[in-house]
């Protein structure tokens, strides 16, 4: 990226860690900020609106995306495949924009690879027994997939420390959100 263009946040963490809610804090702060849809093939949830929480397609449509180059990263999360679609992310980037990609450890690291600029963010839970607590307060998934997805935790965790430079615990929401505008404007230190 040269230095008329955006730039590139990389937002990864466990799930219900609330990822989502910070990114919606920060763009709600800054003009200049694009949080990206991701693509997936899961089906649409209950409230969720096409192109607002996630682009729905179908696994073929995703197969064939892949095939053009339409992604800049993806992967296979629980049966389900999910992907940042490159032109809406370069479309952004080239407007200047600060992109916040909200992705999980895999598709940050395929992100580094090609924009070794990014700056990668990684959101902690306070402990584990509140990241369990907030996975079953969202009622989302059954008791196996959360099961799941608490195992996981330890591994995304574990990668966080290798891959990613700036580290933010979510215990108090508007603390969290600070600290990522905060690397935002380089005013937070990698760790």
């Amino acid at each position: 990226m040269s230095d008329k263009d955006g730039q590139l946040i990389v937002i990864s963490g466990p799930s219900g860690v609330g990822k989502s809610t910070i990114c919606r804090g920060v763009a709600a702060r800054r003009k200049d900020v694009y949080v990206s849809i991701s693509v997936t093939t899961r089906k649409k949830g209950e409230g969720e609106v096409n192109g607002k929480d996630y682009w729905f397609i179908s696994r073929e449509e995703f197969e064939h995306k892949v095939g053009e180059g339409a992604f800049l990263e993806y992967a296979e999360v629980f049966g389900n495949m999910y992907g940042t679609p490159r032109d809406k992310v370069e479309e952004a980037l080239n407007a200047g924009k600060v992109v916040i990609l909200e992705i999980d450890v895999q598709g940050g690291r395929q992100i580094k690879d090609e924009y070794p600029d990014a700056k990668m963010v990684f959101i902690f839970p306070p402990c584990q027994r509140s990241l369990a607590e907030r996975i079953k307060s969202r009622g989302r998934d059954r008791k196996e997939e959360a099961e799941i997805r608490l195992d996981l935790a330890d591994d995304e965790i574990a990668a966080a420390w290798r891959y990613y430079e700036y580290m933010v615990v979510n215990d108090d929401l508007e603390m969290a959100i600070k600290e990522v505008l905060d690397v935002i404007t380089g005013e937070q230190k990698k760790r």
